[in-house]
């Protein structure tokens, strides 16, 4: 059923607070489901099942299934449409404070989200940066958002670094608006990420490693030295040190850096304040 006429039905509006925008056209739902490459054995995280539509699809497939919902007025939707599947649990709780590693303990699992734009970051930083990851994630978000995920040193951003240590990301799908209700503005893109066994690059402090790498672009279009002079308060002695350590150009810029030189960046930082 099309969310604009089931949701009519509860006397549910949209809010635009939350990002709702969802997903309908059952072609892409299926593909979404394809994407993931679920299997029988499969424990799946679903953050924003809204009205259960790609729910019911992810809940026929897998072993087990966990949908996280914030907005509570969801829920009479969700139990007439896929509370009946005895392998789904649904949660009514903010994403953001769910504790992943006691939810799967040791148990590998896989996320599948179509995620509110206003909110992606922080929900990947969420997962990616808990003690136990997923093996793999399928997202749907905004494009802009997947490009800057996937993008390569001299274009590189924050976002690109977080996501790029933990997995592989590619865009796999492109979403027209239409595909949405209500219709968003911006086009969408469905990225799978492929999470790695252990980081790309060794990284003996995540804490450290990301504050240097958000000193780096806390200051947009700046030379790294006084990036990271201003964003870890270092005098200029102290700043020379960090470049003549880890013999990187100052002058250079931090959407230049490839991930082993930000973890280079980091040890000589690192070796800093030892």
């Amino acid at each position: 059923m099309n969310p604009k006429t089931l949701l009519e039905e509860y006397d549910i509006v949209p809010r635009k607070s939350l990002g709702q925008n969802f997903l309908h056209d059952p072609n892409m739902l299926d593909k979404i489901v394809s994407i993931a490459e679920l299997t029988p054995n499969d424990l799946v995280l679903e953050v924003g099942p809204g009205t259960g539509l790609l729910t019911e699809r992810i809940a026929k497939v897998a072993k087990q299934l966990t949908s996280i919902e914030v907005d509570e007025r969801l829920q009479p939707v969700l139990e007439d449409i896929v509370a009946q599947n005895p392998n789904l649990t649904i949660r009514y709780q903010d994403i953001l404070t769910l504790d992943v590693n006691k939810l799967y303990e040791n148990q590998p699992y896989v996320v599948v989200a179509n995620l509110p734009y206003y909110i992606t970051s922080a929900i990947m930083r969420h997962l990616l940066e808990s003690d136990h990851r997923p093996t793999r994630m399928v997202l749907t978000m905004q494009m802009e958002v997947a490009e800057r995920m996937i993008a390569k040193p001299d274009d590189m951003s924050i976002l690109s670094v977080s996501v790029q240590v933990f997995g592989r990301p590619q865009i796999a799908a492109r979403l027209n608006p239409s595909v949405f209700w209500p219709r968003p503005e911006v086009e969408s893109a469905v990225v799978r990420i492929d999470i790695y066994d252990k980081p790309i690059v060794d990284i003996s402090d995540y804490k450290t490693f990301f504050r240097v790498v958000r000193a780096g672009f806390g200051q947009k279009r700046k030379q790294l030295k006084n990036a990271l002079s201003s964003g870890l308060g270092l005098d200029a002695e102290k700043t020379a040190f960090v470049f003549d350590t880890s013999k990187i150009d100052s002058r250079r810029r931090a959407e230049t850096l490839t991930l082993d030189e930000w973890a280079v960046l980091t040890q000589a930082y690192t070796t800093l304040n030892s």
